[in-house]
C-alpha cells in the first residue's frame, strides 16, 4: 500500500471513529449497534470453528474444515476416528452449545424488558427451575408413569416437558407479580424466588425417589454441560428454540414501547396484553428446550444483556440479534475451557458460567446501589 493510500485508509478509520464518538454522545447508537453485530456475527463463526477444531483429535484445521464441508479427495480424508470425533461429537456441541446460549440470552432480554427491571432472568425468577422439574419429572417417573407419552412423542417427549415446566411457572409468576393490569417487579422477584424454591424442592424430592443411574445422571444434568449433545437432541430442541428465537424480534418494537409503561404502550397502539402472552410462551419454549438438553446453565441471560446495553442502548431491534450472537458465543466459548481445563476430566459449564455471572451480577448491584445513594 502507498502512502497516499495508508493516509486515506486513516483518515477514513479517523473519520469514522469521530462519528461513532459523536453518536455515543448524542445517545443514538443505531450506528455502533449495527457494527457491533456485524463483528459478533465474525467472532462468532469464528469461535464456532474453533470449538470444532479444538480437541485430541489430531487433523489438521484445512482437513477438519474439508471434512465438514465435504471436501476431502482420498490422501486428505479423515480417518474414521477423527471423523466420528468432529462430525458426532464436536459440531453438534458447537451446535447445540450455540442454540442453548442464543435462546438464553434471548430469554433474559425479553424477561428483562417484559417485566422493565435489568435483574429479571429465566434463573433469577424460577423459570428455569420450573423447567429443570418438567425435565426431571420425565426422567425419574417418565417410562413408569408417563410410558404412553414416551410412546407417541419419542425423544420430543423431554423438551416438551420442561417447556411445560417452564411455561407453568412463568404464568404463575405473572398472575402473582400482575394487579389492577400493573406488574410489580418487587413481587416478580420475590414470588420468583419462591417459586424457584418450591420447585427445586419437588425436584429434590424426584431425586430422592431416583435410581443410582438417574441420580448420576440427574446430578451432572443439574450442573450443565453439552457433553451429551448429539443429533438427536438438536433435533429434539432445536426446532422448538429456533421458532422462538425467530419470533422475538416481531416483539422489538412492543417491548421499546412498554419502557415507558404499559399504559403509554397501550396508547402508542401496542396491543399489549398479547405482546405479554407470546413473550411468556416464547420465553417459556426457549428456556425449556435449552434446559432439557444442557441442564442447569445459569447467569447467560442476566449477564449477556447487561453488557450490550452499556455499549449499544437498550433498543430492542439491535438488543435482540446481539444478545443471540455474543450469548451462543460466550456459552460456545465457556464449553472449550470446560472440556480442555482438567482433562481428562470435563468441568460441568454450569460452573464455569457461575465462576464468571455471580461476580458480575454483584457487580451490577453495587453499581446500582451507588447510583441510588445508598
Amino acid at each position: 500500500m502507498s502512502r497516499s493510500e495508508t493516509m486515506v485508509a486513516d483518515g477514513r478509520t479517523e473519520g469514522l471513529l469521530a462519528r461513532l464518538r459523536s453518536d455515543w454522545l448524542s445517545g443514538d447508537r443505531s450506528r455502533i449497534a449495527r457494527l457491533l453485530i456485524a463483528a459478533l456475527g465474525v467472532i462468532t463463526a469464528t469461535m464456532f470453528c474453533a470449538s470444532i477444531m479444538t480437541g485430541a483429535a489430531d487433523a489438521s484445521v484445512s482437513d477438519v474444515l474439508l471434512g465438514v464441508l465435504g471436501l476431502n479427495n482420498v490422501e486428505q480424508a479423515l480417518s474414521l476416528r477423527d471423523r466420528i470425533i468432529i462430525l458426532d461429537i464436536r459440531l453438534p456441541r458447537a451446535v447445540l452449545g450455540l442454540l442453548v446460549g442464543a435462546s438464553l440470552a434471548v430469554s433474559g432480554v425479553v424477561m428483562q424488558g417484559l417485566f422493565r427491571n435489568p435483574l429479571a432472568d429465566p434463573g433469577l425468577v424460577g423459570v428455569s427451575s420450573g423447567a429443570s422439574l418438567g425435565a426431571v419429572l420425565m426422567i425419574v417417573l417418565g417410562t413408569s408413569v408417563f410410558g404412553p407419552l414416551f410412546a407417541v412423542f419419542g425423544f420430543y417427549t423431554l423438551p416438551i416437558a420442561a417447556f411445560l415446566g417452564g411455561l407453568g411457572t412463568t404464568l404463575l409468576l405473572y398472575r402473582i407479580a400482575t394487579r389492577s393490569g400493573q406488574t410489580s417487579v418487587a413481587t416478580m422477584l420475590l414470588a420468583g424466588i419462591a417459586l424457584g424454591a418450591l420447585a427445586g424442592a419437588v425436584t429434590g424430592v424426584l431425586i430422592f425417589m431416583a435410581d443410582d443411574k438417574q441420580l448420576r445422571d440427574l446430578t451432572f444434568w443439574g450442573l450443565g454441560s453439552l457433553a451429551g449433545a448429539n443429533w438427536t437432541k438438536i433435533m429434539a430442541a432445536g426446532p422448538i428454540i429456533v421458532l422462538s428465537l425467530a419470533v422475538v424480534p416481531f416483539l422489538a418494537r412492543g417491548l421499546n414501547a412498554l419502557t415507558l409503561g404499559e399504559a403509554a404502550a397501550f396508547h402508542m397502539g401496542v396491543p399489549v396484553q398479547r405482546l405479554k402472552n407470546i413473550a411468556i410462551v416464547s420465553v417459556a419454549a426457549a428456556t425449556g428446550a435449552s434446559v432439557a438438553v444442557s441442564g442447569g446453565i445459569g447467569f447467560v441471560g442476566i449477564v449477556v444483556p447487561h453488557v450490550l446495553r452499556l455499549i449499544i442502548g437498550p433498543d430492542h431491534r439491535y438488543l435482540l440479534p446481539a444478545s443471540a450472537l455474543l450469548g451462543g458465543t460466550l456459552l460456545i466459548f465457556a464449553d472449550m475451557i470446560a472440556r480442555t481445563i482438567v482433562p481428562p476430566a470435563e468441568l460441568p459449564i454450569g460452573i464455569i458460567t457461575a465462576f464468571a455471572g455471580a461476580p458480575f451480577f454483584l457487580w451490577i448491584l453495587l453499581r446500582g446501589r451507588t447510583h441510588m445513594g445508598l
